[in-house]
This record gives C-alpha cells, sequence and structure tokens, in this order.
C-alpha cells in the first residue's frame, strides 16, 4: 500500500515542521481587562447624530438605503470617514491591500488625524506578509487595531503557508470571523456582505462581484455597536502590536504608511454616477442637505457569538444563538413565498429539511447562487450541485449567475468585460421581511465560522430588494430545470422572445467541468 504509506510520511513531516515552528512562536497572554474599550453611543452634538435624530421617524425604527451599485457603496464608507467627529468601529473577515483599501484605510487614518477614535476589527486570513503595512496605519494617533483568531506563526506567508505552519492547530485556525460592519459616531452604519478589496466596488480589472450591503440608522445601531464591542473585548481578539513585530520606529511607520496611501499608489475611485439602479444618488447629497432620505421598518440584529466557532462542531447543528439558526427560523415562518441569494449555496440536512417543510406548506422557494464558471471558489460548487436534482423535484426554483448574461446585462453595473460573480447574501421573505448580512447558505457559515446579519420587516425595503435580486435572476442567470426526459438539467435564459437551452454549465469549459467531476468524491462538504 505505497500511497497510504507516502500520505502517512507527508503527514510526519508536516507535524513534525509545524511542532518545530510551535516551538518557536505561540499566541501572546493578554491582560483583556487592561484593553477593554466600549463603543461611544450617539450623541447630537455630532453632525451625524443630529442628521440621524432629526431623520427618524420614531425611536423604535430603523432607517436602510440598499446600495447595489459598488461606487456608491464605497463612496458611503469614504463618506462617513470623512464626517465622522468622535468614532469609528470598523470590523471586516477582507481587508485589502489594494486601491480600495488604501482610500478607505487613508480615510480612516485622516479621521484620526482630527481626533477621531478609530477601532479596526480584521479577521487575520488575509493579512499575511503584510504586517508592516498594518502597523504603519496602527502607528498613528487615535488608532488601534486587533486581529480576530490570529496566526502565530509564518506571519510573512500567505494563506496556504500560515496553514501549513498552523496544521497542529487545525481546529483553532480554521475557524474565521466573517463579519462585516461599519458605524461611524455611534449614529450610522454599513452592514452587509462586502468585504474591503477591488472587486467588491467595480474595481477589479479581472473580475467584479454582484452584492448589496445597506446604510443603516436609528433603533438598529446600539445593537450592531454592542455586537462589535463583543468581538473586540473577546478572547479570540488578540491586539496587533502583541502579534505583529517590525525593526521600523513609529517615525518610520508612519512614513511607510504616508506612501503606501498617497495619490502615486492609491488613486481615486471614479466619479459617481448620478444615481444607482434603485435612483439614489450619493450619500453625500443626503448628509450635506441634513436629512437622509431612508425606507423604515422594525429591525433585528443577529450576530454569532465570537466564541461559536470554537464551542460548536464542524457540520454540527447551529447553535441556538447562531445566525443560521435564527434565520431559518424566520424563513420556516413564511407563508407564500422565499427568495434567496447566496453566493455558496452547500445545502446541508438542515436547510433541506426547511425547503421541504416550505415547499409542503404551498411556499414558493427560490434560490439565486453561482454557475460552476460564475464562481470562485468551484469546490463550495460540487456541494451544491449534487443536491441539484432534488431541489428540483421538490418544487424549488435554481438560478444560476452567468458571466456572460451579466456582460450582456444593460443595467448600469459598469461591468464591462470583467467577470461577474455572486456575492449578495440575501433573503426575501412573503415581500414583507428580508435579511441583509454576511451569513451564506453553507455548513461553513452555520458552524465555523462567526456570521451578522440583520432581519428587517418592512415591505417597502422588501419589494426594492426583491427588484435588485429580479435583476439578476432574471437578466444575469439561467434558470436550472430538469430535462423534460427526467435524465439530466437545462438550463434556461429569456431575453426578450428568444429562449435559450443549455444542457451543459453555462460559460463553463470542458477542463473546467471534467475538474469538477474528477473532484467530487473528494470534496469535505462539512468544511464548505
Amino acid at each position: 500500500m505505497p500511497e497510504l504509506s507516502w500520505r502517512r510520511l507527508v503527514g510526519a513531516a508536516l507535524l513534525a515542521a509545524s511542532a518545530f515552528l510551535g516551538a518557536c512562536t505561540t499566541l501572546p497572554a493578554v491582560d483583556r481587562d487592561a484593553i477593554a474599550s466600549e463603543a461611544i453611543p450617539l450623541s447630537t452634538s455630532t453632525t451625524l447624530g443630529r442628521i440621524a435624530k432629526t431623520s427618524q421617524p420614531a425611536p423604535e425604527l430603523s432607517g436602510f438605503r440598499l446600495m447595489p451599485l459598488g461606487l456608491f457603496s464605497l463612496d458611503t464608507r469614504v463618506q462617513l470617514a470623512k464626517r465622522a467627529e468622535v468614532s469609528l468601529d470598523v470590523q471586516y473577515y477582507h481587508f485589502e491591500n489594494d486601491e480600495t483599501g488604501r482610500w478607505l484605510l487613508r480615510a480612516l487614518r485622516d479621521a484620526a488625524e482630527r481626533g477621531v477614535r478609530v477601532r479596526l476589527l480584521l479577521d487575520d486570513l488575509y493579512t499575511g506578509g503584510q504586517d508592516t503595512y498594518w502597523l504603519a496605519f496602527a502607528a498613528h494617533k487615535n488608532v488601534e487595531v486587533r486581529l480576530f483568531n490570529p496566526f502565530a506563526r509564518a506571519r510573512d506567508r500567505g494563506q496556504g503557508g500560515r496553514f501549513l505552519a498552523s496544521i497542529d492547530e487545525w481546529d483553532r485556525v480554521n475557524h474565521r470571523m466573517h463579519n462585516k460592519l461599519f458605524i461611524a459616531d455611534g449614529a450610522m452604519a454599513v452592514i452587509g456582505g462586502r468585504n474591503v478589496a477591488n472587486e467588491y466596488y467595480l474595481r477589479g480589472m479581472s473580475q467584479n462581484f454582484v452584492d448589496v450591503d445597506a446604510f443603516t440608522v436609528g433603533w438598529i445601531v446600539p445593537p450592531l455597536q454592542f455586537q462589535f464591542d463583543r468581538y473586540w473585548n473577546s478572547a479570540a481578539v488578540y491586539p496587533l502590536k502583541a502579534i505583529a513585530k517590525t525593526d521600523l520606529d513609529p517615525a518610520a511607520l508612519r512614513a511607510f504608511f504616508e506612501d503606501a496611501t498617497g495619490p502615486a499608489k492609491t488613486p481615486p475611485p471614479d466619479p459617481l454616477p448620478s444615481n444607482d439602479i434603485l435612483g439614489y444618488g450619493p450619500i453625500a447629497d443626503d448628509l450635506d442637505g441634513g436629512r437622509l432620505g431612508l425606507i423604515w421598518g422594525e429591525a433585528f440584529v443577529f450576530a454569532d457569538h465570537p466564541d461559536k466557532p470554537f464551542d460548536g462542531s464542524v457540520g454540527g447543528e447551529p447553535l441556538d444563538t447562531s445566525v443560521t439558526y435564527n434565520l431559518f427560523e424566520v424563513i420556516r415562518a413564511a407563508k407564500k413565498e422565499v427568495v434567496m441569494s447566496s453566493p455558496y449555496f452547500v445545502p446541508g440536512e438542515l436547510s433541506l429539511q426547511m425547503m421541504r417543510d416550505l415547499r409542503a406548506k404551498g411556499v414558493s422557494v427560490a434560490v439565486l447562487t453561482n454557475s460552476l464558471a460564475s464562481t470562485d471558489e468551484p469546490v463550495v460548487h460540487i456541494g451544491y450541485a449534487a443536491h441539484r436534482v432534488e431541489l428540483l423535484k421538490m418544487g424549488v426554483e435554481l438560478y444560476e449567475l452567468s458571466s456572460s448574461r451579466v456582460k450582456r446585462n444593460e443595467r448600469p453595473f459598469l461591468f464591462g468585460q470583467s467577470l461577474g460573480r455572486l456575492h449578495a447574501k440575501l433573503a426575501v421573505i412573503d415581500r414583507a421581511g428580508l435579511f441583509i448580512g454576511s451569513m451564506n447558505l453553507d455548513p461553513r457559515s452555520a458552524s465555523i465560522n462567526t456570521e451578522l446579519g440583520a432581519v428587517v420587516v418592512s415591505p417597502p425595503l422588501a419589494k426594492e430588494l426583491l427588484r435588485v435580486i429580479d435583476i439578476d435572476r432574471l437578466l444575469s442567470a439561467y434558470r436550472v430545470r430538469l430535462r423534460g426526459t427526467g435524465n439530466g438539467l437545462e438550463w434556461v435564459s429569456n431575453d426578450g422572445d428568444k429562449e435559450t437551452i443549455l444542457t451543459e454549465e453555462p460559460d463553463s469549459t470542458p477542463w473546467l467541468r471534467i475538474k469538477s467531476w474528477l473532484l467530487t468524491p473528494f470534496v469535505p462538504v462539512e468544511q464548505l
């Protein structure tokens, strides 16, 4: 059995290497009480606080503006950073060192220079080799950076090298903070699924993500602040300076930051269009006018406990405090219709049973996800594809985003020749309620990563969100159906009077389909 012996040899070598590295580097001890801090609540003495309060029609209501266009979404974050007077609490899974990341980070630095307290909480997965960059940001006054579940070893390497060096800690480092949150002056926030990188804001050269997030004010903001504090002060979070090291002194670090984020390396985004597909102009127009034009409703925040991924089991039942569990409870209450968008859709037994129950009650269920060709995670598509026939037979409508159809779509999304990939994590229930957040319909969101999102009760907002989803599923996707013979699948699109029917995965190459087929038996579905 030479293959088995070879695998054991490799495993032994990796364990030996990681043990050697582990002897040199471990996570430091931290006095949590000494470094604890709390969010600063809204005050009408700040401009943003005053605008938020005067715009709110009733204390129990929250106001929302959906942002389906990435350029507007980035500008909203920058405008909040530019106008903040007291605090900026920022939490992201992925904050890239590219033109978009540097542009926003410089806005955060400029706010700190004005006296604004800036707390930046990052998951440590995407910071590999960037310690000097982040320390340079943290070297400014009024700035603090912390890392969720950091890698103690191989900090100068990318993801693969860091996981390899931490293979004996797999049960720990496999868990990541997937939350996305931006709060200014305790008054205004941005929630949703967008990370901070070029491709989330229509600035990617080769690919861009189709996504939606929301600007929000009102009752929802204090619970969002509470959730930020719960993570910021949690046992899984470490100060950047306790983990990352540099030979540069503070002055040299600040000079490094100035060079990295200056105009030569960080060009500004393109000018904004006059309005987005929903008819909204830039948020700066509302802020300049002193009153916000929003849609109002009741909102409820759901966030996983920061210890959730360490308390649960991979592939196990979602904890009753998790975002997945609570969203599923809301969806189960649907009476007529559920429409969902999930870029990574891997139905587990819990979600399959939920859909069976909904269909048994006569509730229509539709899911928009990525096609094999549009996904950036082909192994995730394998986990989804295994259930397509079962889902279709129970009456679930399936739509798969097509990169070629995205390019042909004439809406003002400005994708040009770039590849369009779905990234929006959304649900609309009975055209009256909706979910927007960071959670995918997959096992990783359920039991491995932490997530954050909000359920909003507002028929007008649900109508707007359904309109955004429909633009994608009707104009940029193929509907999947069973062949008339009952054997195999078809992908159908309608452009005007022309119906197109495909019998192979849209936009995919033969090699991509063969590779997917070859990998299918080896995919660990519970990790997807």
